[in-house]
């Protein structure tokens, strides 16, 4: 069975309505990002960066699974598939993907701001977390997102299954955000790499093939390339 990883981003979820960060629009153009995605900005203003990730789990809550992540789930089905997502939903899961990695954290999940970094779930029906919110320890909870400046611990875990891929498709990503950027370096010069996005993505390797589409377009045509 061939092994395709996928290597999805922010324009994965657009179709479901999740706000992108880097686009025109995006999120990055509606608040600053060291405010209320950095270490140093929680310190300052803790109940700033609590409230931004209450509304993007608000917006979440209320999205569903779009027409790509559905295809994705569906190839369960003939191809041994493995996702890796820099997108902190959890749509993929949603859709029925079952190896699901994400790099940047998971917007569903929170963690103690104490050394052990204890994690907690969660539910669509208490997606709120407030300054005062504390662990069984006593400790603030943060929300469990891989914020700028900090660590990607699931990136060595990343690298490994790009390792193994047959088939490598990026989908949705620039490819302009490290260390994600750099997984497509490690796939087999023997593997084939397929790029879906709508815009046109600068300096890429010669040897991958572009779809240029929105990922469920973009998709359904990637399926009839490899069926």
């Amino acid at each position: 069975m061939k092994k395709i990883v996928v290597l999805s981003g922010a324009g994965m979820s657009a179709e479901s309505g999740i706000g992108t960060f880097r686009d025109a629009g995006g999120l990055w153009e509606k608040y600053i990002i060291d405010d209320v995605a950095t270490p140093d900005g929680f310190r300052r203003n803790p109940a700033l960066v609590l409230d931004f990730y209450n509304q993007r789990r608000k917006q979440l809550v209320e999205s569903k699974p779009n027409e790509g992540h559905l295809i994705l789930a569906e190839l369960e089905n003939k191809y041994d598939i493995h996702i890796i997502t820099q997108n902190v939903d959890n749509l993929h899961e949603q859709a029925g993907s079952t190896k699901v990695l994400h790099l940047h954290g998971e917007l569903m999940k929170v963690r103690s701001t104490s050394a052990s970094a204890d994690v907690f779930e969660l539910s669509n029906n208490n997606y709120e977390i407030n300054l005062g919110d504390k662990c069984p320890k006593g400790y603030q909870l943060r929300p469990h997102i891989v914020w700028f400046g900090e660590e990607v611990p699931e990136i060595e875990n990343a690298v490994d299954i790009v390792k193994t891929a047959d088939i490598l498709v990026v989908i949705g990503t620039s490819m302009q955000v490290y260390p994600a950027a750099s997984l497509i370096n490690y796939v087999k010069t023997t593997s084939t790499v397929y790029l879906i996005d709508p815009l046109d993505i600068e300096h890429l390797p010669t040897h991958v093939h572009v779809i240029k589409n929105i990922a469920s377009k973009g998709l359904k045509e990637f399926v009839k390339m490899i069926d």
